[in-house]
């Protein structure tokens, strides 16, 4: 079985990342709480795909952005998930596609995804040597 290519994105504020709480009416993973992200389409790359999703979901354009991993995530299909870091952007961040949002620390950002819990495990395990970050 080949794997459907996602991204994934951590918006980081300070030390605060930008959890969704998905649509009940999403296919996969239905209202758990998540690192927000989407489908890479045909013929896209991840940063396209990166850019494309963190508008339709949250309407804002990233400006400074950092490949972080890439990590399997098994559901009805079988998901790799690349994940990046959007530590700034443009325009006022609003929930499009979620049913809510919150800003939590990286301590206490209690997601119920495997894949998005082991990637925000790695942003605290790198962070010293990413020069874009200040948690």
């Amino acid at each position: 079985m080949n794997a459907q290519e996602c991204v994934s994105f951590i918006m980081l504020n300070g030390s605060k990342v930008l959890l969704e709480k998905r649509s009940e009416h999403k296919e996969t993973d239905p209202g758990l709480i998540t690192i927000p992200g989407g489908h890479i389409e045909t013929g896209e790359t991840s940063v396209q795909a990166l850019f494309r999703e963190v508008k339709e979901e949250l309407n804002v354009t990233p400006i400074t952005y950092q490949y972080l991993c890439s990590l399997y995530h098994p559901t009805e299909e079988l998901q790799l998930v690349h994940y990046f870091i959007v530590s700034r952007w443009d325009g006022e961040i609003q929930p499009y596609e979620a049913e809510g949002i919150e800003w939590r620390t990286i301590e206490s950002a209690a997601v119920e995804i495997a894949a998005d819990e082991l990637a925000l495990k790695e942003l605290v395990r790198v962070a010293p040597h990413l020069q874009i970050l200040t948690i």
